[in-house]
């Protein structure tokens, strides 16, 4: 096969010329589709560019972020396919501790031989700053990046999210992404999302979008309250919010009866209650400005859960379920991700699994690729569940890395007509995960540590059993006393019971050594 050579011409960002070239990139994704991604012995070259290239001034509010480039380590099981080689590349060095502990995971592949396939490329950057374009300002690394894709024409890139950043890189590069493209990132943001989710006939709360100042905002909060006097709060998101941390809740205590209610909010809107830890109204006004928001009315019930469906659409433009999960929330008001149970509650997961799937078919329609996640608030009303769509994640999220590692891990599959993950044996598999356990007595805790503790506690994942225990984020958890955790076991409860369990080794532990 004859070397396609990639450009080296510097495009102008965002220019026509990069667009033109991008969407010709792109093109080459159902050929690769077709002929390459279904041949495990295909040779093939996976960029991934772990980058959050998302709103930084909330990112820097999630602990630890800058070791989540870590999550999409779970794709090194791709080395299993014994001629696919991966580039991934990262803003500071991984420690060749957490290299080796998923490469030992990698079932049938001797974890050298899978090592000889890995390039890893580091930017020595631990700015706050998306890697992509941590990447861009870097021309030698950005070289070493080209030379060591051997083969473009069987390459392409895997990407956290996609912004204007990954895709000048992909342009830099010469090579596709399978991703959404960012001309199409307004049909995943809060306003965008409602907006799909009415033409798909999805049942969404009673809310206001395309927010663009506090005028806006005061008007709007004030329509709520018009609707529904009885209505006590209501919760603002930033359009370009993630995980929650863009949200913020509005009481009405003590709203005048009478006269203009808009006056009355405007005042209080600098008392708004945010999820984000030291958010302030000046910033988040600022952001509103930035990326818009909406106002929903405050869902209330005594029983609620917050249920997602994830899905893929492949560059053929066929749309794939791929699985359901029940999100496990916190913070303040509940609103920020922390973890999820896989799969979501029998009673209602078929359900949100087919009221996504029609939001979903419209952005196959709108030319949307890759992975997203629907997410829904469901209330029991005493004899059955009543589910609202609230948002659409055109990313990869909180879910997917330990349902991606599930797959790699048992060469099992999701079961469209049960909502059940299936190992080759017949048997269920489920799970509990999190991104978010952290405790300060953790701190100080290196990786050798954390497998030394694995190890004598047998906290691993058994390939005989097709269960047990993964970590990620290990590299936050000496500076942040912060890691990941993924318990597979074979249904939901042995799932929580694993997760409960290995917490407890972790602190047993660590009080051992105080």
């Amino acid at each position: 096969m004859i070397k396609l050579q990639p450009s080296i011409v510097a495009l102008e960002p965002e220019s026509s010329v990069e667009l033109a070239t991008f969407r010709a990139l792109q093109s080459r994704l159902p050929e690769l589709f077709r002929k390459v991604f279904p041949d495990p012995c295909a040779p093939r070259t996976v960029v991934i560019i772990p980058s959050l290239s998302l709103d930084q001034d909330v990112l820097a509010r999630l602990t630890g972020a800058p070791h989540y480039e870590e999550r999409m380590l779970c794709m090194l099981m791709l080395l299993k396919l014994p001629r696919t080689r991966i580039i991934y590349v990262t803003s500071q060095p991984m420690s060749e501790e957490i290299i080796d502990y998923y490469l030992h995971l990698l079932p049938g592949i001797p974890a050298t031989h899978a090592r000889r396939r890995l390039t890893l490329l580091s930017c020595f950057d631990s700015t706050s700053k998306p890697l992509a374009a941590k990447i861009l300002a870097r021309p030698r690394l950005l070289a070493r990046l080209r030379d060591a894709i051997q083969e473009v024409a069987t390459a392409h890139m895997s990407c956290f999210n996609v912004s204007p950043l990954e895709r000048t890189l992909a342009v830099q590069l010469g090579i596709p992404i399978y991703g959404c493209d960012p001309s199409l990132l307004a049909l995943g943001s809060k306003s965008g999302g409602r907006a799909i989710f009415r033409e798909a006939g999805v049942s969404i709360p009673a809310g206001v979008e395309d927010l663009a100042d506090e005028a806006d905002l005061a008007a709007a909060l004030a329509e709520l309250k018009r609707r529904d006097p009885s209505l006590r709060k209501a919760v603002v998101k930033l359009n370009e919010g993630f995980s929650g941390e863009g949200n913020a809740i509005f009481g009405f205590d003590g709203a005048p009866e009478r006269g203009s209610i808009v006056a009355w909010i405007r005042d209080r809107l600098p008392a708004l209650a945010f999820e984000a830890r030291d958010m302030s109204w000046e910033i988040y006004r600022a952001k509103i400005g930035e990326m818009g928001a909406v106002a929903e009315e405050f869902v209330e019930g005594a029983t609620k859960q917050s249920p997602s469906a994830q899905y893929r659409i492949d560059p053929l433009g066929h749309v794939d379920v791929i699985s359901t999960h029940d999100q496990v929330l916190g913070g303040r008001f509940s609103q920020v991700f922390l973890g999820c149970r896989f799969p979501a509650d029998e009673s209602y997961r078929l359900d949100i699994q087919t009221e996504g799937l029609k939001a979903a078919r419209i952005l196959r329609d709108r030319g949307v690729i890759g992975r997203f996640g629907v997410d829904f608030l469901s209330m029991w009303n005493g004899n059955s569940w009543r589910h609202h769509a609230i948002e659409i994640n055109l990313r990869k999220g909180g879910t997917t890395h330990p349902f991606m590692m599930l797959q790699f891990l048992t060469d099992g599959r999701y079961d469209l007509e049960s909502g059940e993950f299936r190992i080759p044996s017949g048997a269920s598999r489920c799970y509990y995960a999190s991104d978010n356990l952290e405790a300060s007595v953790y701190r100080g805790l290196a990786p050798a540590d954390l497998l030394d503790i694995a190890v004598l506690n047998s906290l691993h994942f058994n390939a005989a059993t097709q269960q047990g225990v993964v970590f990620h984020l290990i590299g936050a958890l000496s500076e942040f006393g912060k890691l990941g955790i993924v318990c597979v076991a074979p249904s939901r409860n042995e799932a929580d019971r694993l997760y409960q369990e290995t917490v407890a080794v972790l602190d047993r532990e660590q009080a051992a050594k105080a």
